[in-house]
């Protein structure tokens, strides 16, 4: 049995941040820390005290973690950028919440001597008898502190405090991996142990001259177990999140094999009525997701769908209503389009929409909203009203144009499963409501007002940007998807709304309903037997690119050079056997890595080639001699999506290291440890970003399903037997889900048993 770690959360806002700038507004972004690993990094948002950022992020991190942070900076062009506030979320706290975090919380002061980095090994204890108290401290080792010195190491000592006692351990010179191994006991009187006690060990960078450096603290309050901040007055502003934190554990494979057999076998029966019967609404989207996946591995998503959909279908009475709600067919459709189309949907729009970003024109229809000194001035003066306005309908229809062109023309590119699937959606329409247009409604309520329309708003959400648009390119992408949404609306709504200062743009809008309805008919003309024929993408295949771009590798061979000028310019591709890279995509010289041989990637220390977001490919020969290759990406989050696309593709690598070096080989020994062995001094890694292009996991999944059953198994029982359709004799479908899950809970509970048993083993031994 293993143990599986998500971590989910959404930076959605802020309010009533400090001004930074002396403009009287600040230009706040976030850096999120896992532990001390910075994981990501939002947008900046340009001159704003109450910021929108909308990010989110599912982390899995399969060793664990014990804090989440949240730090907002300002973002400053000259110097360094400076520290707003933070907000840090012990994983305890996010655990308590069944159903997460979603809330304002108020950010609090940053001290610069507690934002450090390391962990330290200790072993507490507490003594007492009749006569005498103490309190004994074993320091084992520190691993990955601060390097305080010029030599970009420390000489750490600990310092053990209990209420006014202290004692230190011996100092170690030029390391940031210490290793004491050292008892350090305090003497007390046994009232003491009565009182609130706090114990403290600190870290300390020894310095022959001048005040020691503070590397670091751990604070345990025997008899309250967690510590309050105390800045709690909201005066630095507040975020608001979302935070989930779910942990499984995970059986062997062998004991899901009954619950997805039951899934696959009722594609078209009532199991999946029961499971939407048993849904929450908040766990609809996981669900929904989770399901996608599941089907998706079995190369049965378009049944899937399908049967969802008709259900849908016949259970609406209004076309006008049809998969408006948040049920579990709207949802499936949803993550469905994300999980096989976000490829399509960047080679479509990623072209105008960087184009829209790159001109930041300015462009506004609304009468009230209409700022004249915000347009340039022309030779002949200043711009009227009706001109702007003249001027903003021609820039629209020409981006609009440019939109509707990629889209109608991008049927080849449409991948044939979600075609497919489209074509049993408009069958299933066709045999409920009469009227045509109902047929083209439903497609292209999901085409454009689930997918396209959304992406046009919030590229940054979809990854079709970096940065979130300035405010001038944001207005100018909110008309553009208003005007998405009446398309996909086929125009039966122009006129009726209280904008009607949009209806300028009505005569191209209902051009092109007329190019979509033409791109939908061509859409569906598809063979439903082609999907059959096509690998699912259950898990990364060879011929698949996970992830490409420019990257600067570090120039190992000829003579060493100036960090600066050590890594050039390099195009890689990375696919599920091999990281490739040339001069150019163009170029035909390329070099290859196998993903077989990826022992780690890790990131590495700034001061090992005073450069950032510097990250680490150690790979094994047939000799199984360890190679490095270093390459450096252009910010965190590029660092972040790479190692983690690596990580996923080599996975189930048997070579894999459990440790490795931060720092960098020089003159015989590591930079980080100043040691000459090539065993690494710090753990491995394994945190991956989970989005759209994750490799399937079923037996994740299918844990996901039967956590989900669990909850509802009370309303399992209480269903109405005259509803269920009897799938065997004598036995419901209800009655089959609740065996299936009876045998899965005495397996969790069987394996959980024995590894309490192992663990008291150990202890004893």
């Amino acid at each position: 049995m293993t143990k599986n770690t998500s971590l989910y959360f959404r930076i959605v806002e802020g309010r009533n941040l400090p001004a930074k700038d002396v403009t009287g507004a600040s230009d706040p972004y976030c850096i999120v820390k896992v532990d001390n690993e910075v994981v990501a990094r939002t947008a900046t948002v340009w001159k704003n005290l109450n910021p929108f950022w909308g990010e989110e992020y599912t982390l899995h991190l399969p060793m664990g973690f014990h804090s989440l942070s949240f730090h907002v900076m300002d973002e400053d062009t000259i110097g360094h950028d400076d520290v707003i506030g933070k907000i840090t979320l012990a994983k305890d706290a996010i655990g308590s919440q069944a159903k997460g975090l979603d809330s304002w919380v108020n950010l609090t002061r940053v001290d610069p001597d507690e934002e450090v980095q390391g962990e330290i090994h200790l072993c507490l204890e507490l003594l007492k008898d009749a006569e005498k108290a103490s309190v004994r401290c074993k320091v084992i080792e520190a691993r990955d502190l601060a390097p305080r010195d010029i030599s970009g190491t420390s000489d750490p000592f600990a310092r053990f405090i209990f209420n006014n006692h202290s004692a230190e351990t011996s100092i170690i010179k030029k390391t940031r991996f210490p290793h004491w191994d050292e008892t350090l006991e305090l003497d007390l009187d046994p009232e003491e142990l009565h009182e609130d006690g706090t114990i403290t060990v600190e870290v300390w960078d020894w310095d022959m001259v001048g005040k020691n450096d503070f590397l670091g603290k751990i604070k345990y309050r025997y008899i309250n177990k967690y510590i309050y901040n105390e800045y709690k007055d909201g005066k630095l502003g507040a975020l608001r999140l979302k935070v989930r934190l779910i942990e499984d554990h995970i059986l062997p494979s062998v004991y899901y094999q009954p619950l997805i057999h039951l899934l696959v076998e009722s594609v078209n029966s009532s199991a999946l009525t029961l499971l939407e019967e048993v849904t929450t609404v908040e766990s609809r989207q996981d669900v929904a997701m989770t399901l996608v996946k599941i089907y998706l591995g079995q190369g049965l998503v378009v049944p899937f769908l399908d049967y969802l959909n008709t259900r849908e279908v016949q259970h609406t009475t209004d076309p006008n209503t049809l998969f408006r709600s948040n049920s579990l067919a709207s949802k499936a459709m949803e993550q469905f389009m994300k999980a096989v189309g976000m490829p399509y949907l960047h080679e479509v729009l990623k072209p105008i929409i960087n184009r829209i970003f790159d001109e930041k024109k300015y462009i506004e229809l609304d009468p009230c909203k209409i700022n004249l000194n915000r347009r340039r001035i022309s030779f002949k003066g200043a711009m009227s009203e009706e001109e702007v306005r003249d001027s903003s309908v021609e820039m629209l229809q020409d981006y609009l144009s440019s939109i509707t062109e990629s889209i109608t023309g991008s049927v080849a590119q449409c991948p044939p499963v979600m075609r497919v699937t489209f074509k049993q959606l408009h069958k299933r329409v066709e045999e409920q409501f009469t009227e045509p247009e109902n047929e083209y409604l439903a497609i292209s309520g999901f085409f454009f007002l689930r997918f396209f329309a959304p992406a046009i708003l919030t590229p940054k959400l979809f990854q079709l940007r970096e940065q979130h648009a300035d405010t001038r390119t944001s207005r100018t992408l909110l008309l553009l998807a208003k005007v998405q949404l009446s398309v996909g609306n086929l125009g039966l709504q122009l006129g009726q709304g209280k904008e009607q200062w949009m209806e300028p743009l009505h005569p191209i809008i209902r051009l092109s309903v007329a190019k979509v309805k033409d791109f939908l008919d061509k859409l569906i003309d598809i063979d439903h037997d082609i999907v059959s024929e096509l690998p699912q993408r259950a898990v990364f295949t060879s011929s698949v690119t996970v992830k490409e771009g420019y990257l600067h590798k570090f120039k190992t061979e000829g003579p060493q050079l100036l960090s600066r000028f050590a890594f050039k310019k390099r195009y890689f591709w990375l696919t599920s056997e091999t990281l490739t890279y040339a001069k150019t995509p163009d170029w035909q010289v390329r070099s290859s890595i196998p993903i077989q041989c990826v022992c780690a990637v890790e990131r590495v220390d700034e001061n090992a080639f005073q450069q950032q977001n510097v990250m680490q490919l150690i790979t094994q020969n047939n000799d199984r001699q360890l190679h490095i290759i270093y390459i450096q990406c252009k910010n965190v989050n590029e660092l972040n999506q790479w190692m983690s696309a690596i990580r996923k593709v080599s996975i189930y690598n048997e070579c894999m290291l459990p440790s490795f070096h931060p720092g960098t080989h020089r003159s015989g020994k590591w930079t980080c440890c100043l040691q000459a062995d090539r065993t690494g001094c710090s753990r491995t890694h394994s945190v991956t970003l989970g989005d759209w292009s994750d490799p399937l996991d079923p037996d994740v999944e299918t844990q996901t399903i039967f956590k989900q059953l669990i909850q509802g198994r009370d309303k399992l029982r209480s269903v109405d037997k005259t509803f269920l359709e009897v799938v065997l004799p004598g036995m419901s479908a209800a009655a089959r889900l609740l065996a299936v899950i009876e045998d899965l809970e005495r397996a969790h509970a069987t394996f959980q048993r024995r590894e309490n048993e192992n663990d008291a083993s150990v202890i004893t031994n």
